[in-house]
């Protein structure tokens, strides 16, 4: 991982006088990024910054590149995993100068122009400057998991990794994009597909898309784009599902011997599930010193994601530092702000903390850690949230998906909308616009929604959060020949492969311990005990009398978008019985909005600022509930009743029960489970522990973790 920026003038300009400090104040916001090594070049009509974060060959691969003649110069962030391979395939009078991955772009963007990116593997940002032709080349690697920003005007652009970098030049507006992030549905949490590209959420920020290559010339100021990637279309009719599963797993392992070179030392974050755990076991040979870390917080305990953690460590033989997240933990008002100016986003959330968090220690454990492996993006295309979405089998899977695709051409067609907001409808769906229901073509529409989302909000905040604390983020799973091979499974092996994530499960199984392997899908943050990662939201935003909460409304727009008595009001209300957990999540991400508009304002140094001290790990493999999860005893003889707004119900076939609060279902429980049958006593007059009594020991616990939920959520309330 590097810091990448430039500026460089248009329409035959030179560079000003004031250049160089703009340029040096680019190196020195892009400086965590980089921060082995900083070179700038100043030349004519452009400047280019690069700062180094040596993970492939320290002693030779320094920026920027230079072509032998001359003509052309790279700046580039990221890795090229198949150098070695595209080099080999140059016509034999190109020869390689340094030991860096990212020189051979510059040879195949002489011999194939704007179509140099075809076969390249890798993830990646780049400025090119083709001297001859005066044009700027910007370029990103398919999913976009490397950044890169720009502004410009008539008379100039200015580039950089991060949006902050841009700030450097008095030019570059400085304000929320208050109406465009409103509208941008994930950030709402709305229940339809993603169809916009990334938003920038500040105003005149733009970014270089994901698998294109932008062309500026700067005599005229004329931009051309080339798309040399899309998700594909067609649907690999021939293969079967043996062979799929097959190839799935020689991609997967050759994608993770190439996220794993590195002549420094890499680690990996492990969650103890199927996807991580998947990573660690195909890196081989390479595990060899490896070290693992795992977030222990109070979801974390609760899930069992730490204890499935530490034992495939141990099974396979690598150290996992489980990370404590103590259950009073909370950002101070000052953390929270370095944190979200370190992200720029208002998605900004507890999933993001805990992430930062475990960077910091993993770089201050281990100080010659530059790279951490990720099992991050597998679930988006291997059918990874099928069941998350409260899916039985693959056909409810679909019948979902068809909400959502018609909820997003409702979008479209407003007026129509009130003839659905009440069941019946009687309008054929094909009325929206003019489109038949097609399962094909609406899982193809969600495919694309997830990969528009995972630039929005997954690799933005993997990318920030590991550059924080001078780590580059490596994530196997997205290996472009691994996701064409998911979107191209024909739709008659669909339920069979991605349900439940077989096609993985399946392609590991020979590699993975049946534990693992065949572990059901817990989500990282979102699930049981997320209540423990909103109680610190709260605790945050009220903490110093509200300050966020007030220097959020007092922010330059905040007024006219922010119901600011409304947000006392709510934030008031929390805690008391009154509220669901998720609204929390939302608050935040509203009050995230005028801090970064306040921020962009009086753009803060990160060197300035202060995360705080760095977490401890958990040794020595005792008891954690107690360090992380501050769990309430709950009393055997007072009496749980359900709150005047709750409703337990259940459908005909009595198998699935419901928690109904304000006439929204909150909660799907399956039938059997402990949990229920307790609910299904609870009557207003009956003390917990004659409740608790028929479920046995082993229902108990998980019953007790359970009502503990609700009654903080306000589902329970004790009568006596």
């Amino acid at each position: 991982m590097c810091g990448i920026a430039g500026i460089a003038r248009l329409g035959s300009r030179t560079l000003g006088a004031g250049t160089d400090a703009v340029l040096d104040r680019l190196a020195d916001i892009l400086d965590h990024r980089g921060p082995d090594e900083r070179e700038i070049l100043r030349d004519d009509a452009v400047g280019l910054v690069f700062t180094r974060l040596a993970l492939v060959n320290p002693e030779d691969g320094s920026q920027p590149l230079v072509s032998d003649d001359g003509s052309l110069v790279l700046v580039a962030n990221g890795e090229v995993y198949n150098h070695r391979e595209l080099a080999a395939a140059l016509p034999g009078g190109a020869r390689m100068r340094t030991g860096s991955d990212c020189e051979v772009l510059l040879h195949l963007y002489r011999h194939h122009g704007l179509d140099f990116l075809r076969d390249v593997r890798g993830m990646f940002a780049l400025i090119l400057w083709d001297r001859n032709r005066n044009q700027l080349v910007l370029a990103r690697d398919r999913f976009g998991i490397k950044p890169l920003y720009y502004h410009r005007d008539d008379a100039r652009i200015v580039l950089s990794s991060e949006i902050k970098g841009l700030f450097a030049d008095p030019a570059t507006p400085r304000r929320f994009d208050w109406e465009r992030s409103l509208a941008t549905p994930l950030l709402a949490a709305a229940g339809t597909f993603n169809e916009a590209p990334p938003t920038t959420w500040f105003e005149g920020v733009e970014l270089v898309p994901a698998a294109t290559v932008v062309r500026l010339d700067l005599a005229d100021g004329r931009t051309t784009e080339h798309r040399y990637w899309e998700l594909p279309e067609d649907a690999d009719e021939d293969a079967d599902a043996a062979e799929l599963i097959g190839r799935y797993g020689e991609i997967l392992e050759h994608s993770v011997q190439e996220c794993v070179t590195a002549d420094t030392e890499l680690g990996l974050f492990l969650s103890g599930g199927i996807d991580s755990s998947a990573v660690l076991a195909l890196a081989g040979d390479r595990r060899a010193g490896m070290h693992t870390f795992t977030a222990l917080t109070g979801g974390t305990a609760d899930n069992g994601d730490a204890e499935h953690a530490a034992w495939i460590a141990r099974e396979l033989g690598v150290p996992n530092h489980q990370v404590a997240f103590p259950a009073e933990l909370t950002p101070t008002p000052e953390q929270w702000l370095r944190l979200l100016w370190l992200t720029e986003t208002p998605m900004c959330g507890p999933e993001v903390y805990y992430k930062h968090e475990l960077h910091r220690f993993a770089r201050e454990a281990r100080p010659g850690l530059r790279g951490m492996l990720l099992g991050a993006a597998s679930d988006e295309f291997n059918g990874g949230y099928a069941q998350d979405m409260g899916a039985e089998d693959w056909p409810s899977f679909l019948d979902l998906l068809s909400q959502l695709d018609r909820d997003t051409r409702l979008a479209r067609r407003p007026a129509l909308r009130h003839w659905w907001a009440q069941e019946p409808c009687f309008l054929a769906a094909k009325a929206l616009d003019g489109l038949e229901p097609d399962p094909d073509r609406i899982y193809r529409a969600y495919l694309r929604s997830e990969y528009w989302q995972i630039q929005q909000y997954n690799v933005w905040h993997e990318d920030r959060t590991a550059a924080g604390s001078g780590v580059e983020a490596r994530v196997p799973f997205l290996d472009h020949r691994l996701v064409e091979l998911c979107a191209r499974i024909p739709e008659r092996l669909r339920p069979e492969l991605l349900w439940n994530k077989r096609i993985l499960r399946e392609a590991v199984a020979s590699r993975l311990p049946r534990r693992i392997a065949e572990r059901p899908k817990v989500p990282f943050f979102y699930g049981e005990g997320t209540y423990h990662s909103y109680r610190m939201l709260v605790r945050l935003m009220r903490a110093d009398s509200g300050a966020l909460v007030e220097r959020a409304l007092a922010a330059p727009g905040a007024a006219d978008f922010i119901d600011g008595d409304r947000v006392r009001a709510h934030l008031a209300e929390i805690g008391e019985g009154r509220t669901d957990a998720p609204s929390v999540e939302m608050l935040m991400r509203v009050l995230n909005m005028g801090l970064l508009a306040e921020l962009a304002v009086n753009a803060p140094r990160l060197e300035d600022t202060s995360a705080g001290a760095v977490l401890q790990e958990i040794t020595g493999g005792g008891p954690v509930a107690d360090t992380v999860a501050a769990r309430p005893e709950l009393p055997g003889d007072a009496v749980p009743a359900f709150a005047e707004n709750v409703l337990l119900l259940t459908d005909p076939a009595g198998s699935d029960w419901y928690l109904i609060k304000d006439g929204e279902i909150e909660f799907v429980l399956q039938a059997g489970s402990p949990t229920l049958a307790v609910l299904r006593a609870v009557d207003g007059k009956s003390a917990l522990a004659g409740l608790l009594a028929p479920v046995g020991a082993e229902g108990d616990e998980e019953a007790r973790a359970d009502l503990g939920n609700l009654l903080d959520l306000g589902f329970l309330a004790w009568t006596g």
